[in-house]
């Protein structure tokens, strides 16, 4: 049973700051100190919420590498970052542990600047096995023999990059050493060729049938066959080795070798020492349960991939759940209502089903939903394909995993003016996940792209009408809209079709206004309630629309008020505020005092949603501050 760790004594790990002091221990205490590590990280992430699925599958892995590798003078690149919890705590995190993912604590990835044992910043998928081909370019460069380990989950080994690394890297004969950690899931189950081709050596009857008949003509041979058998879990891991899909791995140039069982520390120490010494490029594949060692999150490793606080007893969420619906709930119930209606629609997800709200439509149209797997260039000319066919694609991605498609929205949409409706979940500050995973970039890199429409809901009943306008427009449409919960807002029977470009004013008044977009527009309006109790009227409009922006309202507005606050949730540089800006001096006005509220020239950092909402002034106290200076 799992305890607080204020009051577990920790046999081990209370030794162990250091990989140096991991390397001093026996395989028992090994073992004793994956257990305490496990305790360690579902304690902390039962208060704190984080990425705990993951991080227990690739305990044991984690150990193993720093124990055999001279870290940090040899790197480990972890891809994605997401099982690297145990790497934290045994590399000088310890006592840190409990600030994870809190404003002004440690990261929930790898970070450069917060230890010389992470190697390489990361959040994404599919980029170690790059950035370990430049390490070891690098190395050969200099003419040092550190070694240079990748460790890339079987889901992101799916992606296109890490198929143009493997290539690249296996050609260059450079040493290098990539660790597949195969337990058959990135965060939804995994789809694709190579993920089925890894995972044939779990299931294959190929494997099982020649493992039996092996045995069973040992067992046979007179007078030797039982004491043959005894080596059988040699044989098998040989059986293995010799029918397991390593081909395609040789083929491209790779030494491979595996599978090993992924929590035996001592197969997995062994097997490591040996590949230190070999040459060139080599694919270590290792087989890991997602979860392990907490039912929990082994029965439902889905559900515990990213969780927020919970029960560590009873695998419990903690916090109430919200009255409301979230907007990625009301997306997915909006959008199987419209699929009834019109059979062109589909939707694609880039391994994300789940986390997008596409659950009911897979459920309600099983043959509409396709998930393409961490392949979000894919899907997004796949979805180009079926728009020129005649359908109605809606490609579901958060906007930070949206930015690795820019390409393809530009050159297979964009260009050919395509029907393909861009939903775009977590856009804005997303919160703890920090600044790998911010949505803060959409309006400026979607902004400068001709024939794409842009807009942003100010709450779940807007997004509903949204949704059914970029079904019914024939463009190609950006709709974002953030995470968590909605606004409580009374959703409308009818859904219905809004007018492109044209934003609404929501309250009239007399001193200032205010435009804002998305996000940022019931707490425009709380501020204006608070300043109209200090006899400040305030004018709120919503813009629905940062492509085409309402032009005659907000010159209208401009000529009337003189002073305009505009706020968003995106970065300042191209965004919103930007356009009004390029509008304004497209017409000459001059005379009009703008201040615009929204995310400096930075990359946020981790903390809640509302305290980084706070930081930047984008929320409804900022927005007071604003006026009241304005005002001055």
């Amino acid at each position: 049973m799992v305890k607080h760790q204020e009051t577990v004594a920790y046999s081990v790990l209370k030794k162990v700051s250091f990989p140096e002091d991991i390397r001093k221990l026996s395989i028992a205490e090994l073992n004793t100190l994956s257990q305490e590590i496990r305790d360690l990280i579902i304690d902390t992430v039962a208060s704190r919420g984080g990425h705990l699925a993951s991080s227990l599958g690739a305990v044991e892995l984690t150990l193993a590498l720093h124990f055999v590798f001279n870290t940090p003078q040899d790197k480990i690149i972890w891809d994605v970052g997401h099982q690297s919890y145990a790497h934290k705590i045994i590399t000088g995190r310890k006592e840190q542990f409990s600030s994870l993912r809190k404003q002004g604590g440690i990261s929930g990835f790898p970070r450069r600047e917060e230890s010389i044992y992470d190697a390489f910043n990361v959040g994404h998928s599919g980029t170690s096995i790059s950035a370990a081909a430049g390490f070891a370019q690098a190395k050969c460069l200099k003419g040092e023999k550190d070694k240079i380990i990748a460790v890339i989950g079987d889901g992101s080994m799916t992606t296109g990059m890490a198929f143009e690394a493997l290539n690249w890297a296996g050609d260059s004969k450079k040493d290098m050493i990539i660790v597949c950690n195969d337990n058959e899931m990135s965060i939804s189950p995994n789809v694709g060729a190579l993920s089925s081709y890894l995972n044939r050596i779990m299931t294959g009857h190929r494997v099982t049938k020649l493992k039996a008949d092996v045995k069973g003509f040992l067992k046979n041979i007179p007078g030797i066959g039982e004491h043959i058998v005894k080596f059988s879990q040699q044989i098998e891991e040989s059986l293995k080795t010799f029918v397991v899909p390593g081909g395609l791995f040789e083929e491209l140039g790779f030494t491979y070798v595996g599978p090993l069982e992924g929590h035996r520390l001592d197969y997995l120490i062994k097997n490591f020492e040996n590949v230190r010494d070999l040459e060139g490029p080599v694919l270590v594949h290792v087989i890991t349960k997602k979860g392990k060692g907490y039912k929990f999150a082994e029965e439902k490793p889905l559900s515990y991939h990213g969780i927020a606080p919970f029960d560590a007893e009873t695998g419990q969420a903690l916090a109430a759940a919200s009255v409301f619906p979230s907007y990625t709930e009301i997306f997915g119930k909006t959008l199987v209502e419209l699929a009834q209606e019109d059979q062109r629609l589909v939707a694609i997800t880039a391994a994300m089903c789940e986390g997008t709200g596409l659950e009911q439509f897979q459920k309600a149209f099983p043959q509409r939903l396709y998930d393409v797997g961490i392949a979000e260039q894919h899907a997004v000319t796949f979805a180009a394909g079926l728009a020129v066919e005649g359908f109605l694609p809606v490609v579901a991605i958060y906007s930070t995993f949206l930015q690795r498609a820019y390409d393809q929205i530009i050159h297979d949409v964009c260009l050919q003016n395509l029907p393909v409706i861009f939903a775009i979940d977590r856009a804005g500050i997303v919160g703890e996940d920090g600044a790998t995973h911010q949505g803060l970039f959409d309006y400026s890199y979607l902004r400068s792209i001709p024939n794409l429409i842009i807009m942003a809901p100010k709450d779940e009943n807007e997004l509903r009408h949204m949704l059914k306008t970029a079904v019914s427009c024939g463009s190609p449409v950006s709709l974002r809209y953030p995470r968590g919960k909605g606004m409580g807002a009374k959703l409308d029977k009818k859904i219905k079709t809004l007018k492109i470009g044209k934003g609404e004013v929501l309250r009239k008044g007399s001193d200032l206004a205010v435009i804002a977009v998305g996000a940022t527009v019931y707490p425009a309006l709380a501020a204006a309630e608070k300043m109209a109790s200090e006899k400040v009227s305030v004018e709120v409009i919503n813009a629905r629309f940062v492509k085409p922006i309402d032009s005659a309202m907000i010159l209208n507005t401009a000529l009337s008020f003189k002073k305009i606050i505009i706020v968003e949730e995106n970065v300042l540089q191209g965004g919103f505020g930007s356009a009004v800006l390029e509008m304004l001096a497209e017409k000459s006005v001059s005379n009009v005092k703008i201040k615009r509220l929204g995310i400096p020239d930075e990359f946020v950092e981790h903390a809640t949603q509302e305290q980084l909402r706070h930081k930047y002034g984008i929320d409804e106290e900022g927005i007071i501050r604003a006026i009241k200076q304005m005002l001055k």
